[in-house]
């Protein structure tokens, strides 16, 4: 993660008064001072960003599952509920690149990264802090939020292709209601629309709009990562431009605004280099990637910027000791080899 501690927007107190939840009482139950809204700015580190969650779930739920409230949050969200990163993403031209624009800025507003697929399909993952458990409300939300957004940008009821979470909810029929979808299970919280629907015209787009914000959320989320490492940061910045096809030093550089010299020295006084943690962090990827029966093994090497398999093949045996194939197989990712 760029950073510990994470914004809460004031528009939170217009949503959940729209539930029929009391501000108050959710801070009261998380343990949260009573003018926490009235902070500017009011950041929460990850511990008490997730109990205001929790507390959301127990002051909300009246005796419904966190699918029915996530849907009620889904349903109730507007425009004016937005925070500048979430309008931000309103105001592109389309899903996808609200997608790409959101994963760059989430940080700002909540403690998760976003992995944006580069397949045909809009494939949206989420990755939470190592260690932690997320409210099971907090990342029910945050897919629900994905079909709230399309639907009120584009003015049509688009229905994700997956929907996938570690476990299925306790009651997941209004869930699969809203979403038009069925719940799978699956190693992580993930969201899918198809290629037509992520690139569906926002009716919201905004051009203006964004070069307006753009600016001040650059300056946030550098003031953000100023506490991070350098190899935190190219980290980062790889899991972007690698789906794009680009592993290249200059890359990641053009990301974080900044020279190759200056990232390499940087890194250097941190015990590492840019090859070190492009290996580290195609590793993991690949890794993941695998897990996956959706994904073969040419597309994984396109995901991790390969040019072509045999060198992702060569690498993964660098890294690891045996075929991709082979861990797959172990990953209990299917048994089938697929090239």
């Amino acid at each position: 993660m760029a950073g510990d501690n994470f914004d809460l927007d004031p528009s939170f107190t217009v949503l959940l008064r729209d539930l029929g939840i009391r501000p108050a009482q959710v801070l009261r139950r998380a343990s949260l001072p009573g003018d926490t809204f009235a902070r500017r700015p009011s950041e929460l580190p990850i511990a008490d960003y997730y109990r205001f969650w929790e507390a959301i779930e127990v002051e909300g739920r009246a005796g419904e599952g966190a699918g029915d409230l996530a849907v009620r949050l889904g349903e109730a969200i507007s425009v004016e509920h937005f925070s500048p990163p979430i309008f931000a993403a309103l105001c592109s031209p389309d899903l996808r690149t609200a997608a790409r624009r959101l994963a760059v800025y989430k940080p700002l507003i909540g403690p998760v990264r976003l992995e944006i697929g580069a397949a045909d399909e809009l494939t949206i993952t989420y990755r939470w802090p190592s260690g932690s458990t997320p409210p099971r409300l907090l990342a029910t939300a945050e897919l629900v939020f994905w079909v709230a957004l399309a639907r009120i940008a584009t003015r049509e009821q688009l229905r994700p292709v997956r929907v996938t979470m570690p476990s299925r909810p306790e009651h997941p029929a209004q869930l699969e209601r809203y979403l038009g979808s069925r719940v799978r299970t699956g190693d992580d919280f993930s969201v899918v629309f198809t290629a037509a629907d992520a690139a569906r015209p926002f009716l919201t787009e905004n051009d203006s709009m964004w070069r307006i914000f753009g600016p001040d959320l650059r300056r946030r989320l550098a003031d953000l990562q100023a506490t991070a490492t350098t190899a935190d940061r190219v980290r980062a910045a790889l899991v972007e431009t690698l789906p794009a096809g680009d592993a290249s030093i200059e890359a990641v550089t053009g990301q974080l605004a900044t020279s190759s010299r200056t990232l390499q020295r940087q890194l250097s006084q941190e015990g590492t280099s840019f090859q070190a943690v492009l290996a580290n962090t195609r590793e993991k990827l690949a890794r993941h990637y695998l897990t996956r029966d959706d994904l073969r093994t040419s597309e994984i090497a396109f995901l991790l910027g390969y040019n072509d398999t045999n060198s992702f093949y060569r690498a993964f045996k660098a890294w690891t000791g045996v075929t991709p194939e082979r861990a797959r197989v172990g990953a209990g990712g299917g048994s089938a080899v697929r090239a």
